[in-house]
């Protein structure tokens, strides 16, 4: 009898995290619950909010080649 017990418990033992594995790497439950999740934090980008962006990121680029000028032409100064 108690052999029998304790098959069952490494029985038990094994198959659970075995079968939690399988069931959270599902397909379906990713695209759920994971894919619907993240869409929800980070919304598919707006055509206006892009423009900022590319708008922020092009003022920023100016203003570093800015700097490096300015850099390099107080260095040939000295």
């Amino acid at each position: 009898m108690g052999v029998k017990i304790e098959i069952f418990r490494m029985m038990l033992y094994l198959s659970f995290p075995v079968a939690m594995f399988w069931i959270s790497n599902q397909a379906e439950y990713f695209e759920e619950y994971i894919v619907k999740r993240k869409r929800e934090i980070f919304p598919p980008d707006e055509r206006i909010q892009r423009q900022e962006l590319e708008d922020f990121k092009e003022r920023m680029r100016i203003r570093r080649e800015q700097k490096i000028l300015k850099q390099l032409g107080m260095e040939t100064k000295e």
